[in-house]
């Protein structure tokens, strides 16, 4: 891991602050190296006899996978470069090419650090999901507003575990089936953060079904993005190495502010 610190931005951020609220501080846990993630690691170096600098470093990182669980242990559940092979030689495309994507697209890692796929759970989109099914989301709102409102927001956000909590109230709102499919629905899920409202668009005969691969390995995921590229008409961008074009339509109308086109071009030369 590379030494990280108040002001950093990145995936190890993410694991770090995954750690420090599983060692029970009140943490966000999100990619970004805050105030308030400076204050715990100060702490944690504090109360384990460390230089207390808030810079994670070797033996910082080392400490907190010690103190921790520090992840699951099984490595069958990470991607492997067998994946990417299988992906290239399924879809005709070069290897690079999805080396490239995978860098650029995925979150860096699939599974939080305790085993379970990374989620992220979206409230407006629950409501979204609620009326497709004609459901009043109204009938719903009363103390639930970190789970279900109407406008994007990321107020609510809390990153790792803790949108487990959020999805686990939605889903408790009514024995309904149909509240567990919505709320499903409403969550991004795995290495790729594919929506579960794709699922059965993409090839999946249910929710739970799609939910269940996401919980048995990165590779999974892999399929799942694969399914979304093609069904979305994606794959020959990448063919024809068009990155803007690709990442206009996989990122947004954003992708230029965030230069994810000149990201791909990169790690397609790196790869390459």
């Amino acid at each position: 891991m590379r030494t990280i610190k108040l002001g950093t931005k990145s995936t190890e951020v993410y694991y770090l602050n995954e750690l420090l609220e599983e060692l029970k501080y009140g943490v966000i846990v999100s990619d970004y190296f805050d105030a308030e993630t400076d204050k715990a690691v100060k702490n944690f170096q504090l109360t384990n006899n460390l230089v207390v600098d808030g810079i994670v470093g070797l033996k910082t990182w080392s400490l907190l996978m010690e103190k921790s669980k520090g992840g699951f242990s099984s490595n069958s559940k990470l991607l492997s470069e067998q994946n990417l092979i299988d992906f290239a030689n399924e879809h005709n495309l070069e290897l690079a090419v999805i080396k490239a994507v995978n860098e650029v697209e995925s979150g860096g890692k699939g599974f939080l650090v305790d085993g379970r796929p990374k989620i992220l759970f979206e409230g407006h989109i629950f409501w979204r999901e609620l009326e497709k099914r004609n459901i009043d989301p109204n009938d719903y709102s009363n103390n639930s507003q970190d789970i279900l409102f109407k406008k994007y927001t990321r107020s609510y956000y809390l990153g790792g575990t803790a949108e487990y909590a959020r999805l686990e109230k939605a889903i408790s709102l009514s024995a309904d089936k149909k509240i567990s499919d919505a709320a499903k629905c409403a969550a991004s899920w795995g290495l790729y953060q594919i929506m579960g409202f794709n699922a059965l668009t993409i090839g999946y005969e249910t929710i739970d079904e799609f939910v269940e691969k996401m919980y048995l390995n990165e590779g999974e995921h892999l399929k799942a993005f694969g399914l979304f590229l093609e069904k979305n008409n994606l794959i020959g961008y990448l063919k024809n190495k068009r990155w803007a074009d690709f990442a206009l339509r996989y990122n947004g109308a954003g992708y230029k502010a965030n230069k994810y086109d000149e990201k791909l071009i990169k790690a397609y030369t790196k790869f390459s």
